[in-house]
């Protein structure tokens, strides 16, 4: 394939050394899905690229590309960073296994479609300091969607019941009504953490402002997320684990 000159834009997330001086940078674009960057010279004190390119950078790239392999990097402008995602390790922390996550759904080059606002806005609202883990478990919650998941949120996943009380199931692909939980397996949460779930799992990321949701709610929505994972999805990544970690040991 004709390899040509496109702009693109997009976040970046990773990035590494490459032989001598050059640098790979990884990139969630809106036009091209996700793929690497080759920013050569980078390394080099009197690069003008390297900058452009820290990670967590936003913008516009311009890429020589066959929408294959590596992208060699020509130019850039209007790059700007996420700097609170890129100073402060919770955030951080944060960040990298949200782009983690969805770096995996997708093959490169891949569209990702109404994934790429999910991400973009979720990094914007981590930047700016809202809860982290509210705006991670509903990344988590909608992400489901692109490995393959789709839990039913709405109503009953076996009879479409709109009425509540209401449980999980992860057996049953989503909430249940009372008249099937001695049914099915179900993870026992209460109203509110069942309700947590599906409006999480449903807002628009764009509309979800400051919430307040006590500690213990979100621990157990944490808890549950972490098993519908578990048993639906074939993920081992490094950076949950960090994230795990961190949060274990509340830093």
């Amino acid at each position: 394939m004709t390899r040509e000159v496109v702009e693109v834009t997009g976040i970046v997330f990773k990035r590494q050394r490459y032989k001598e001086a050059d640098v790979l940078a990884k990139i969630i674009s809106k036009d091209m899905g996700i793929f690497t960057m080759l920013v050569r010279g980078a390394l080099r004190p009197k690069s003008k690229l390297s900058a452009s390119v820290l990670a967590f950078s936003y913008g516009n790239y311009q890429v020589l590309t066959s929408q294959k392999g590596l992208s060699p990097l020509k130019t850039f402008k209007d790059v700007k960073q996420f700097s609170n995602l890129y100073s402060d390790l919770t955030l951080n922390s944060y960040a990298c296994y949200l782009c983690d996550l969805v770096d995996h759904a997708f093959v490169e080059y891949q569209s990702l479609g109404k994934f790429y606002n999910l991400i973009l806005v979720a990094l914007t609202k981590l930047n700016a300091g809202q809860d982290p883990e509210i705006i991670c478990q509903l990344v988590e919650l909608q992400m489901l969607a692109a490995y393959g998941v789709r839990p039913q949120f709405k109503q009953c996943a076996i009879c479409g019941e709109i009425n509540g009380p209401f449980d999980y199931s992860i057996s049953a692909g989503g909430v249940i009504c009372q008249k099937h939980f001695n049914e099915v397996a179900r993870m026992h949460l209460n109203d509110k953490q069942v309700a947590m779930i599906r409006t999480l799992g449903l807002v628009n990321i764009n509309r979800l402002g400051q919430i307040n949701v006590k500690p213990d709610t979100k621990k157990a929505i944490r808890g549950a997320i972490d098993r519908i994972y578990f048993q639906t999805v074939d993920l081992n990544l490094k950076t949950k684990k960090f994230l795990d970690e961190m949060r274990r040991l509340e830093i």
